[in-house]
């Protein structure tokens, strides 16, 4: 598995050629490819910064001579006016560049603000916020960056690094002890290690993984339960497995969850729902 540097720099790379092509025309047109120049990052939107280290690689890997100065780190609040860096490089660098990075740092700012709503709203409670697979196709590995930034937690990152039994998993597999069974004898025989978590649907459900899941699974998923069941089958677990809650939560009602004792609580939104944040690179003579 690639590591994630290795990740980044593929992402970057393919954006890059996305973007650019046979070549930046508009600054081949009329920007001399000797001519240095220097460009500030400015802040427009209230919010959490990310992608400053992201917007750090791709200047340097377009250029590796390339000057950044960051003023802010990623995680940090940052409010209109302020600045976030300054980058001294080719103008042509600079132009090749400014679009990924702009569009890279407001979307992972967007997401990292509204993640840390997310933690912040329940920072008094033990539950952990966890973001989902429901990210946009090749850009996921920086949207789950912009989760972590934020204060949020990353579940599973793809298909490979764990186990998920979902509703339809368990539907074809004829059933939640079929499912559960069969998973087992998989990790046990070709993927050793590999975590296994089941959604449930009803507390009947999660009885039966009291029954027979021990040993086997590590979490249970309890899917659009309301707070008193959420509740109702954190009792029955008792610590047995992490439990996570999912489906329909948000702002407005998280913190009931929360009160749950749950361990964690699954938000999708954290990613499809976030608005991107408004940051400016310009010219700096």
């Amino acid at each position: 598995m690639k590591t994630y540097n290795e990740m980044l720099e593929h992402l970057i790379s393919e954006a890059l050629n996305e973007d650019i092509a046979d070549g930046d025309h508009s600054t081949l047109s009329c920007i001399p490819a000797d001519e240095r120049g220097k460009a500030v990052l400015k802040i427009k939107q209230d919010g959490i910064l990310a992608g400053v280290s992201v917007a750090e690689t791709i200047f340097k890997m377009v250029e590796p001579a390339a000057v950044f100065i960051p003023f802010k780190k990623d995680g940090e609040t940052m409010a209109f006016g302020e600045r976030a860096f300054t980058v001294e490089a080719s103008v042509h660098t600079i132009l090749k560049c400014e679009r990924l990075v702009l569009n890279i740092m407001q979307r992972m700012s967007g997401i990292a603000t509204l993640t840390h709503q997310y933690s912040n709203t329940i920072k008094d409670y033990n539950t952990k916020i966890l973001d989902t697979r429901k990210t946009t196709p090749n850009f996921r590995l920086l949207e789950k960056e912009a989760v972590r930034i934020g204060g949020g937690t990353n579940h599973r990152y793809a298909l490979y690094d764990m186990i998920m039994l979902k509703d339809n998993h368990i539907d074809f597999a004829g059933g939640i002890e079929n499912a559960i069974n069969k998973a087992a004898d998989y990790v046990r025989t070709k993927k050793p290690g590999l975590k296994i978590e089941v959604e449930t649907r009803s507390i009947a459900d999660v009885k039966k993984v009291i029954q027979m899941g021990e040993g086997k699974i590590f979490r249970v998923m309890l899917d659009n339960f309301k707070p008193r069941k959420i509740k109702e089958a954190v009792e029955l677990i008792n610590k047995r497995f992490e439990t996570e809650a999912s489906g329909g939560i948000d702002l407005d009602n998280i913190v009931e969850y929360a009160k749950t004792g749950v361990d964690y609580i699954s938000v999708g939104a954290l990613i499809h729902q976030a608005k991107s944040l408004d940051l400016s690179l310009k010219a700096e003579l």
